[in-house]
């Protein structure tokens, strides 16, 4: 039997450069996506204003850019030769 949760909200499978912090940021990421779709119909819905929808997703969009800089997603790795000189 299919979970309902996994039936609704499929997670894709990670297939770029395996690292920890990749993964991690990959699962933030899903995550990210999966609110703005909720946050998305419930304005389209009427539920809630597209002001409060603006925020609620600048919130989650600073709390994405938190994680990335949290796991140094995207900076160069410290090369022990560079300190060697």
């Amino acid at each position: 039997m299919m979970d309902k949760d996994n039936f609704l909200h499929p997670r894709s499978r990670y297939r770029g450069k395996f690292t920890p912090e990749n993964l991690a940021f990959n699962a933030n990421l899903q995550e990210f996506a999966q609110r703005v779709s909720y946050i998305c119909c419930l304005e389209t819905g009427g539920k809630i204003s597209p002001e409060q929808a603006y925020y609620e997703i600048k919130d989650l969009w600073k709390q994405l850019k938190k994680s990335k800089q949290e796991l140094r997603i995207g900076e160069q790795p410290d090369n022990p030769r560079d300190s060697e000189s």
